[in-house]
């Protein structure tokens, strides 16, 4: 019983719990529907989450999806089209198109440790202005059938 109390408060102070032996320690081992279904993702400076929706590419073995910003202030969203993969480098690489023809941003990131494969974190790229933010992309939904 001591034992468990000590364990207990040695999780509690470190904030770590056992690691499940389960979870992909990298993106390339993560199977690809896991990154179907809803995600949150934040960037950096930016105070509004924006919802991404990714469900299986018809043409490829990656996804493709949404993501949906908060403009602001009543203004209308804006919804911008994502296409991508896990490269094999085991970065989540992912294309965004404002019009569907012209990418407007990529997304590079890491499959987060001890994550299950639910928190990347990387770079999104403005192609308009070369500009970078950081940005975190966790999962909040499951499936929601898009398999």
């Amino acid at each position: 019983m001591r034992a468990a109390l000590i364990a207990l408060a040695a999780v509690t102070v470190t904030g770590c719990a056992a690691v499940d032996p389960n979870c992909p320690a990298d993106a390339r081992d993560l199977p690809l529907p896991s990154l179907y279904g809803r995600w949150e993702a934040r960037f950096d400076g930016l105070p509004a989450a924006s919802v991404v929706q990714l469900g299986k590419h018809p043409d490829y073995a990656g996804v493709r999806g949404t993501i949906t910003r908060d403009a602001g202030g009543g203004a209308k969203p804006s919804v911008a089209q994502l296409a991508g993969d896990v490269d094999d480098e085991g970065a989540l690489s992912i294309d965004e198109s404002l019009d569907g023809r012209a990418i407007s941003g990529n997304w590079a990131g890491t499959l987060q440790p001890r994550s299950c494969g639910r928190e990347f974190r990387g770079t999104w790229r403005n192609a308009a202005d070369d500009s970078t933010h950081p940005f975190v992309l966790t999962k909040t939904g499951a499936t929601e059938g898009k398999q």
